[in-house]
C-alpha cells in the first residue's frame, strides 16, 4: 500500500512553499494593508501570500549566515534576477499569487499562475527597467486600456536566490500606483479583468492570510478533477483522499528553526480520522527509511519526523513540524 499518497495530497502546496519560504520570520506584521490582498486576483483554485521583504532581508541571512559563501551566492542570484528581468525583488513588500488548475489532457494538470506585487515601488519604473533589461526582446500588448509588456527572458533563474525556475516570456503590467502583475500574457490579462476588487473567493484569501506572522501562507481547493489525477493504487485510500476539500497552511520560523503547518479540511470527521491514522502509520514507518538516507538529508528528515505532531479537530487534520535552519542550509547548493 502506498501510504505516502494521503500525506502528499494535502502537503503538495506546502512542500513548494517550504522550498521557497524557508525564509520565514515571526516578527513584524505585513506592511501592505490587509484590505488589498484580494485586489486583482482572478478566480482562483489556490492563493498564496509571500512576504518578500522579510524573506530577503531577514530570514535568508539568518538561515545562510553560517555559510558566507552560500549567502553571497543567494544574494548574487537575486541580483541576476534583476539583471535578466529588470525586476528588483527587494523593492516588493509582498507577492499575492493566484493559481488556477487546468487539465490539458486526461493525465496532466497544469497550474496557471499570476503574481500581484505590492509595495512602495513605482510600477511604471519597474516596467521601464524590464524593457531596458530586455535589450530588444520585448513587445507591448494593449488590453482594456492597460499596457502589458512582454519580455523574452529565456533563462534559468533562482527565485529569491533559493530555487530554480525556468523563465521564457514574462508579462508585466502596472495595475495601480503600487501594484504590478507578473505572469504569462494570458494570466496577466485575467488580473486586469479581475480589477481592484478581485474575483478570488474570500474563503481562500482568508485561509492564505490566517497566520499574519508567517512569511508564506496558502489556501487551496482540492477539486475532484485534481484528486482524480492521483493514482493512489488502493480503493479505500482513494476514498479517504477524495474526501479532502481544502488545504491550507503556513511557513514560519524562529532564529534557529523553520516551522511548517498544513491542514486538510475533509468532508466529515470520520474522513479526518482515517487520514490521521494514515499519517500516524507513515510516521511509524518513517524511521525505517530515514536510516537509508545520507547526510544532510538524514538529519533534516529525522528532525521533521521527531517534531511531527498530528491533531484532528472535527473534519480537519492538522500537521505541524519543524526543522533546524542549519539543516536546511546544508541542502542548498
Amino acid at each position: 500500500m502506498n501510504r505516502k499518497i494521503a500525506l502528499t495530497v494535502f502537503t503538495a502546496l506546502a512542500i513548494a512553499a517550504l522550498t521557497s519560504a524557508i525564509t520565514a520570520q515571526r516578527t513584524r506584521p505585513q506592511t501592505t494593508p490587509a484590505a488589498s490582498i484580494g485586489s486583482y486576483l482572478p478566480a482562483s483554485d489556490a492563493v498564496a501570500l509571500i512576504d518578500v521583504k522579510r524573506a530577503l532581508s531577514q530570514t535568508m541571512p539568518s538561515i545562510l549566515g553560517s555559510d558566507p559563501a552560500k549567502l553571497a551566492q543567494a544574494n548574487a542570484e537575486v541580483d541576476k534576477f534583476k539583471t535578466r528581468t529588470g525586476i528588483d525583488l527587494r523593492s516588493f513588500d509582498r507577492l499575492v499569487v493566484s493559481v488556477r488548475y487546468t487539465y490539458p489532457s486526461a493525465t496532466a494538470t497544469r497550474l496557471e499562475t499570476v503574481a500581484i506585487a505590492h509595495g512602495p515601488f513605482d510600477p511604471k519604473a519597474v516596467v521601464a527597467s524590464a524593457r531596458q533589461a530586455a535589450t530588444g526582446r520585448v513587445r507591448d500588448e494593449q488590453y482594456h486600456g492597460a499596457t502589458i509588456t512582454i519580455i523574452n527572458v529565456n533563462d534559468q533563474l533562482k527565485m529569491f536566490g533559493m530555487w530554480d525556475i525556468k523563465v521564457d516570456d514574462l508579462a508585466i503590467c502596472a495595475l495601480d500606483q503600487n501594484s504590478l502583475a507578473l505572469g504569462s500574457p494570458a494570466t496577466v490579462r485575467t488580473a486586469i479583468d479581475a480589477g481592484k476588487k478581485g474575483l478570488a473567493a474570500a474563503d481562500l484569501i482568508a485561509l492564505a492570510g490566517r497566520d499574519a506572522n508567517a512569511v508564506m501562507g496558502f489556501g487551496a481547493n482540492l477539486t475532484p478533477e485534481l484528486l482524480a489525477k492521483l493514482d493512489v493504487g488502493n480503493d479505500t485510500l482513494a476514498k479517504d483522499v477524495g474526501s479532502i476539500k481544502q488545504a491550507y497552511g503556513s511557513i514560519g520560523s524562529t532564529q534557529t528553526d523553520v516551522t511548517l503547518m498544513v491542514v486538510a479540511r475533509t468532508d466529515s470527521p470520520q474522513s479526518a480520522t482515517n487520514l490521521s491514522d494514515t499519517v500516524e502509520g507513515l510516521r511509524q514507518l518513517g524511521g525505517l527509511f530515514i536510516g537509508r538516507l545520507a547526510q544532510p538529508r538524514k538529519a533534516l528528515a529525522e528532525g521533521a519526523l521527531t517534531n511531527l505532531k498530528v491533531t484532528t479537530r472535527g473534519s480537519e487534520i492538522e500537521i505541524r513540524t519543524q526543522v533546524a535552519a542549519a539543516n536546511l542550509a546544508a541542502l542548498m547548493k
